[in-house]
């Protein structure tokens, strides 16, 4: 049970250059400026009233003040963006941070203000009509997208004093729950065959090539949870009943539609492939049985706690073999997106060390510029190199919208997965083309065993939210009733390829504390990516002249304006069923070669 962070020493990143110290001059006069400016744009707002109310007319004043606010507002959310992120890599790396934690709840309290301003400024738009402004304005024109998703916002806004209450409000509310999670969660000591460790890396013992430590984990893990649902759930319920209020006053038909808006996707594209997805189940239910014969199981299907066990040696990687062999295959699409990943590890960008009061899990945020910093839990797993290609797909998506304004850069998730997702796709690609055939087994049962996470794992919690949305929107839903839901969501997914469930996923999962309906996104993001795939293996010259661009416009306009691009319909269930006959094509495969 010996961690590669035991035995190598894992990158943290380093921030310094941004501001010395928390504690250092150069922060508290950024500080202090922040709160200037937040002052002066809200007298900016007050002198052009920016505000809903009737229809107005647009003149030469009107677009010279609209001009002005957007610019304004842009420069803003530049310098919110710099300084969250620069709390936020103290904080998801050590819970215990109290200093970063209490200038982070601070700077979130003064940055309720901003919530009230963009509130008013949907209204404005929704007032001076979209259209309107874009005919008159450059500025306006370049944003014309945002400003149609500000006048849709506005058509789903209470008063503006009951907005501005909301604000206040959800500092003690849902913010305050999102945060006690993350901290809590964060902090849990597990016991794993008498040694204590933090949650994330009993959770990467999932991946250990002993049997008898991953069911351990999987054991200890699990009491864990149930020893500490009480604040857990909590949250949970805080949270989502919170936003079900919302949602209602707001005029929603239901908790799922502003998820839906936010990603630019309507229900028509989200049901057909969602229908691909359930048609594709009784497939993956097919490796996951042949799986488990391999592992012993029988006819039985898998145990979670074997659901990311490794076939073959199961041989750990060290982290320069990792970050060697992902800009590799980098380097073989392009030197772009090779040079992004070294600078990725040469200039500090990346926290992999899994640690007590560390966040479990990964993701990428920009900080400045075309800069992003990665977290990482590395454990030198496959699925662990996975997603440090995933991640920097996130980072080199960034670097594509570093000349957009904030505005612009505002992507719904959907799209926001579709570098990191074709990034995943040609590392898996590369390693297929290249394996030795007594390789291709153990490759081809990593990309699906993550593919199963992505298409019947998020599946099932994209039904577990539905269900549990609407038990809140009854009543407080008990840690037991949770279990319950979640066991129903993969009973209906996985069916009969899973022996052994998991029925507190919904606590391990932090997504459910922060955003509504954040899972499904990742399926279309892998769907979408194998599609583009396609489109590149047909003519790498003409797809890549194109894909920059492509990543560098997702705030400009809905998925499916996008995927036009590319001759991809993704209201059509035939696209995303082609894309998963991909899948299901490596499933007929592996069956094959596990009972040769």
């Amino acid at each position: 049970m010996t961690a590669i962070s035991d035995r190598v020493s894992l990158p943290h990143w380093d921030v310094s250059d941004v501001f010395p110290a928390i504690t250092s001059r150069e922060y508290a006069a950024a500080r202090e400026e922040l709160g200037a400016e937040i002052t002066r744009l809200t007298a900016l707002y007050d002198t052009h009233d920016v505000r809903g109310g009737d229809d107005r007319s647009v003149d030469d004043a009107t677009i010279v003040a609209f001009d002005e606010v957007v610019r304004g507002t842009n420069d803003m959310s530049e310098r919110v963006r710099l300084l969250s992120g620069y709390l936020s890599s103290f904080v998801t790396t050590n819970a215990r941070d109290d200093l970063a934690q209490g200038e982070l709840s601070q700077l979130q309290a003064e940055l309720s203000q901003l919530a009230r301003l963009r509130s008013r400024f949907d209204a404005w738009v929704a007032a001076l009509g979209d259209e309107a402004l874009a005919a008159r304005s450059t500025v306006a024109a370049d944003h014309a997208y945002p400003l149609q998703r500000s006048t849709l916002r506005a058509s789903h806004q209470m008063s503006e004093d009951e907005e501005g209450l909301l604000a206040d409000l959800s500092l003690t509310g849902s913010t305050a729950w999102t945060r006690l999670y993350g901290t809590f969660t964060s902090q849990l000591a597990v016991e794993v065959d008498g040694e204590t460790m933090p949650m994330s890396r009993t959770r990467g013992l999932a991946y250990d090539a002993d049997p008898t430590v991953r069911e351990a984990a999987y054991r200890a893990e699990l009491a864990t949870w149930e020893a500490n649902d009480v604040p857990i759930i909590a949250a949970l319920n805080a949270v989502k009943g919170e936003a079900a209020t919302i949602n209602r006053r707001r005029g929603w038909v239901d908790d799922l539609e502003p998820a839906l808006v936010a990603n630019g996707v309507d229900r028509d594209t989200l049901g057909a492939m969602q229908s691909a997805v359930a048609d594709s189940l009784p497939d993956f239910r097919r490796y996951l049985k042949a799986k488990a014969r391999l592992l012993g199981h029988g006819d039985d299907g898998l145990p979670f706690f074997d659901l990311f066990a490794p076939l073959g040696n199961g041989a750990s990687r060290e982290w320069s073999e990792a970050t060697d062999a992902v800009t590799s295959t980098f380097a073989g699409y392009s030197s772009q997106l090779e040079s992004l990943a070294r600078r990725a590890v040469d200039e500090q960008w990346i926290d992999a060390e899994p640690r007590d009061g560390k966040r479990d899990g990964a993701f990428c945020m920009g900080l400045t510029g075309d800069r992003s910093l990665v977290l990482l839990n590395f454990d030198g797993s496959f699925r662990a190199v996975q997603t440090l290609a995933h991640e920097l797909g996130h980072a080199y998506h960034n670097v594509t919208l570093a000349d957009r304004t904030p505005m612009q850069r505002q992507l719904p998730m959907a799209l926001a997965e579709t570098a990191s997702i074709f990034c995943e796709t040609i590392m898996v690609a590369d390693g297929l083309a290249t394996a030795a055939p007594d390789e291709r087994l153990v490759l081809i049962e990593g990309d699906l065993q993550s593919a199963c996470q992505v298409v019947v794992d998020i599946h099932s919690r994209f039904l577990f939210e539905q269900s549990f949305c609407e038990a809140r929107a009854k009543r407080t839903v008990s840690s037991a009733e949770a279990c319950q839901l979640m066991a129903d969501a993969q009973a209906s997914t996985y069916g009969d390829g899973l022996s052994i469930g998991h029925p507190y996923m919904w606590a391990a999962k932090p997504h459910y504390y922060s955003s509504a309906f954040y899972n499904w996104p990742y399926t279309f993001g892998l769907l979408f990516g194998l599609g583009l795939y396609a489109r590149y293996t047909d003519d790498p010259e003409q797809f890549r002249g194109g894909y920059d661009d492509l990543l560098s416009s997702c705030g400009l306009a809905s998925a499916a304006d996008l995927a036009a691009r590319f001759g991809i319909d993704v209201r059509d269930k035939a696209f995303w069923a082609s894309s998963l006959r991909v899948l299901q094509d490596r499933i007929d495969e592996f069956v094959s070669l596990t009972e040769a």
